[in-house]
């Protein structure tokens, strides 16, 4: 907790062309609403880019007619039916896996992206630019924060604080498995790495498939970064404070197979540290509490209302609500644990079970 970096590395706008290609993966499963403003922006990268492969995992919405209406564009779009997904997988896995196996040899590096992403044109001869500077190889981008209103902004922001408080703020790289960021969102590896260390089968029983393939990739001896970027990459994940609310806390424990008890002391840590000063600072106005809990209290609400402001750079259109999220804290540390105490978890239309050994089966 607070492990933070000495040097707070950013990843910095690049328009310097490269010899280097790019294959970019993203997988879909009825994004026909969101869709259209992602491939826009992709295709909009400059030629390092050599295909756009949209890894479709059985779509009923018209999500296949918009991607067919924009190949007719960028020819560089390529639909990959990879439906039916495998009973033994989750959805998302399963598309990254079945994009790496469809990509071509001739690509050097690998782009993940979601649907609720929107990328500026710079951004892979950013990211290109970025891995050379750093000689760091693998590595997230932490993307800028679109809320759906003011009460997203309510607990969006704590949610988003519990990794903070876990992992440290972004600008640094690791190889320790304890310690790795990822964010699935926007995510660049090079090919040849992601098809030797199996990272993306790993997480082919995870519900959080992001933060297990950086865990699979540290075991295999990677650095692995998590950086800002200069505006480069936004994301607006859901489109109401009721799907942030029901959704998030799913992949925010990440309980996966690496999961131990390291994992679940940092989530401990998360209640005490970040959840429950304000509450006690509040009670000890109220009540006669010992000085020495009102004053260890008193100093890490102050931590917190620093982290607020750093985390305020997330959101460049935040509420006036926003500054008021830490009043959220507690119910959205104890949703996350309720979620990590969770056996069954519904997700895109399917349920799992949480198995021996962290894994989640699929159920019916």
């Amino acid at each position: 907790m607070f492990g933070l970096s000495k040097i707070k590395l950013r990843i910095e706008v690049s328009t310097a062309p490269s010899r280097e290609r790019v294959t970019v993966l993203l997988p879909v499963l009825n994004e026909a609403r969101r869709i259209d403003d992602c491939l826009v922006a992709l295709c909009q990268q400059t030629e390092e880019v050599k295909e756009i492969l949209v890894i479709d995992g059985g779509s009923n919405d018209g999500t296949q007619g918009k991607v067919q209406r924009l190949q007719k564009i960028d020819q560089r779009i390529i639909f990959v039916d990879a439906s039916p997904v495998d009973p033994q997988w989750t959805g998302k896995a399963w598309g990254l896996h079945h994009g790496l196996q469809w990509s071509s040899s001739d690509s050097d590096w690998i782009l993940c992206v979601d649907a609720d992403v929107t990328v500026k044109p710079q951004l892979v001869r950013s990211l290109l630019h970025h891995a050379q500077r750093s000689g760091v190889r693998i590595f997230s981008v932490a993307t800028g924060q679109r809320l759906s209103g003011n009460l997203d902004a309510l607990i969006h922001p704590p949610m988003l604080t519990t990794l903070i408080y876990r992992f440290g703020s972004p600008g640094g790289a690791t190889s320790n498995r304890h310690r790795v960021q990822a964010n699935g969102q926007c995510f660049f590896a090079p090919r040849h790495i992601l098809l030797r260390s199996e990272a993306f089968r790993a997480a082919q029983t995870s519900l959080c498939e992001d933060i297990t393939i950086v865990r699979r990739l540290a075991e295999c001896g990677e650095q692995i970064g998590f950086y800002e970027s200069n505006g480069l990459v936004d994301v607006k994940m859901y489109n109401s404070w009721r799907e942030t609310w029901n959704n998030w806390p799913r992949s925010l424990p990440m309980r996966d197979q690496y999961f131990g008890w390291r994992e679940s002391a940092a989530l401990f840590g998360v209640l005490i540290v970040q959840a429950l000063p304000l509450p006690t600072v509040i009670l000890g106005a109220l009540f006669q509490i010992p000085l020495p809990i009102l004053l260890f209290a008193g100093f890490f609400l102050m931590i917190r209302l620093g982290v607020l402001c750093g985390v305020a750079r997330a959101y460049p259109d935040r509420p006036w609500t926003f500054w008021c999220s830490p009043c959220a804290d507690l119910p959205v540390v104890l949703r996350i644990i309720q979620f990590a105490l969770r056996r069954r978890h519904s997700w895109r239309g399917r349920t799992y079970r949480r198995g021996k050994g962290g894994v989640f089966e699929p159920v019916g």
